[in-house]
């Protein structure tokens, strides 16, 4: 009697500890006061058991449970487990970023004769609009309920000159998450003076589990012939559109991502791996939502599609990984346990003029759409 006793003690102190041990960190982790504007978690969940958590704290994605071929729970995105850790280790994890994502050479354009100049941070760039852009924003949110599921409104107001960009911009940014596991991205913006826009996210994926070792062994698919030339480390574009088929950067067919990561193909020897702006085979122009990119994990069968209105994607590999962050689950990050899918424009385009436009004149709404659905295969 006794031993059956402390067997259900056992099993009970087990069914108690697994939530904690899937979701490290309480709601009450993501209450500050930034800037005097509150910070907190919110929570979609859908019938399929998949949760995703956000903070307004520069509009980020948390965590995204999704359950593996066996029906098991995992976090397959990169974070931290509180306010604090996101502003000490790394505000991008998950973030929107914007105005303008990726790089802009000199951190310098030039709109309507006048030359802005933004904080340069990466070599001679601005990458991601400097360091206290929109992912270091507390955003106003709501939680809202939408006939695809429930969802919660972000919405940041950026002053006129704010990070060296013109305009008094709202931006709005809503998540939504869908009874089939997909987690839709809506973005809207508007601006009082014309502004170059290139709204993103940068939630990096692994399909293991966060944490769980590199994503070398993840197949992955790029709905993208071409690429923009990059000719050294800066990865600033040089204007040119170059083809990727039948070359080591050609994801058109399934490869695994270390299948041929270490290539001696100058592209990927300047970036450290992949680190390039993919231009999806579609009308760069038509802001119609299709197919972009897809990773399958085999170990775990679990598999993610995205789907997007922008002319193209940034495939990362996590290059710049090193160990020196430590995610909510108490592991490092190492080199390469992490890749990204940023919707995007193209990098640098304020300074190319044949790259499709990212101008938003006063008067017009910006409207940009992604979608990451979540499924496993067997």
């Amino acid at each position: 009697m006794k031993k059956n006793l402390f067997f259900l003690l056992v099993v009970l102190m087990g069914c108690q500890q697994q939530p904690s041990s899937l979701m490290p960190y309480s709601k009450a982790d993501f209450e500050a006061t930034i800037d005097g504007k509150k910070t907190s978690l919110f929570t979609l969940e859908n019938t399929q058991g998949m949760k995703v958590t956000l903070t307004n704290y520069g509009a980020k994605i948390v965590s995204i449970m999704v359950p593996d071929k066996a029906g098991k729970l995992a976090d397959v995105a990169l974070g931290f487990k509180s306010i604090e850790e996101y502003q000490t280790q790394d505000a991008g994890q998950g973030a929107v970023v914007g105005p303008y994502a990726n790089r802009i050479a000199n951190g310098q354009f030039e709109l309507n004769g006048e030359t802005y100049q933004l904080e340069v941070n990466n070599h001679k760039a601005c990458l991601h609009s400097g360091t206290q852009s929109f992912y270091r924003q507390v955003y106003d949110a709501r939680e809202i309920q939408t006939d695809a599921g429930p969802a919660v409104e972000m919405t940041l107001n950026s002053p006129d000159g704010a990070s060296g960009f013109p305009g008094n911009k709202t931006v709005v940014v809503t998540y939504t998450l869908t009874a089939d596991n997909a987690l839709k991205i809506d973005y809207k913006a508007t601006t009082d003076k014309a502004c170059p826009f290139n709204l993103t996210n940068h939630v990096y994926f692994n399909l293991k589990g966060e944490g769980n070792g590199n994503i070398m062994d993840h197949v992955v698919v790029i709905d993208a012939d071409s690429t923009t030339e990059v000719l050294n480390n800066e990865l600033i574009p040089t204007g040119k559109i170059v083809s990727v088929k039948g070359t080591d950067m050609d994801f058109t067919s399934p490869h695994q991502i270390g299948e041929r990561i270490d290539s001696e193909m100058q592209a990927l020897a300047v970036a450290g791996g992949y680190d390039h702006n993919y231009i999806l085979n579609k009308d760069q122009h038509a802001n119609e939502l299709t197919f972009a990119a897809s990773a399958y994990e085999p170990a775990s069968g679990r598999y993610v599609e995205v789907f997007t209105t922008e002319p193209a994607v940034q495939f990362y590999t996590g290059n710049f990984l090193n160990g020196s962050l430590i995610g909510r689950g108490g592991k490092a990050y190492e080199h390469r346990y992490g890749f990204c899918f940023e919707t995007q424009h193209y990098p640098d385009s304020p300074n190319h003029p044949n790259f499709p436009n990212t101008v938003l004149e006063p008067g017009d709404t910006l409207r940009s759409t992604t979608i990451y659905k979540f499924s496993v295969k067997e």
